[in-house]
């Protein structure tokens, strides 16, 4: 009897995904592409164009994170391998320990305490929430949806989102960009 590799039975493992990710960063045309690139569960690539006004949230979240969290690392779209491909949190903090755990990883073998997402027009609810689920099966404490301004703050186990943040509760629930 042959053994089939896991990867032809269900879909790309964890490594199978890493590894081509490990190629998507060294691809010279794809790294002068102006999206946010990031895989599927097949190891297909998915590209995101954003606004400036996305931008400008995940620089703005990011202060805010820098004020509202005690010391830690803070990373613009941070790669995170997850089950269902390599996912881009538009803004992440991280303990010291999680920072020296993957800091020279291609892309991070277990998401940050907390992960940040920004919608922008092409995302939906449901699409982020899937992607909140995915950061949660790989450690993240809190994920944080940013809707325009508003935000939401999601625990692993609790299927509807907080007004304040278990982590930092003195984060604003509204935040406004610079007219």
């Amino acid at each position: 009897m042959s053994t089939v590799p896991r990867s032809d039975l269900h879909g790309p493992t964890r490594e199978d995904l890493r590894q081509r990710w490990e190629r998507v960063l060294r691809d010279p045309e794809l790294g002068d592409l102006p999206y946010k690139i990031e895989t599927n569960r097949y190891g297909q690539i998915v590209m995101t164009p954003h606004k400036p006004a996305h931008s400008g949230y995940q620089g703005l979240l990011a202060e805010l994170l820098k004020s509202h969290m005690p010391a830690g690392v803070i990373v613009p779209e941070l790669a995170i391998v997850t089950e269902d491909g390599v996912k881009v949190a538009d803004v992440a903090w991280m303990s010291p320990a999680v920072w020296t755990h993957i800091r020279s990883e291609s892309a991070a073998s277990r998401a940050p305490e907390v992960c940040v997402e920004v919608l922008s027009e092409r995302n939906t609810l449901p699409e982020i929430e899937r992607k909140a689920a995915l950061y949660f099966a790989q450690g993240a404490q809190e994920v944080w949806i940013c809707d325009e301004g508003h935000m939401r703050f999601y625990a692993p186990a609790e299927p509807e989102p907080r007004v304040v943040s278990a982590l930092a509760s003195g984060f604003p629930a509204k935040v406004a960009l610079p007219e």
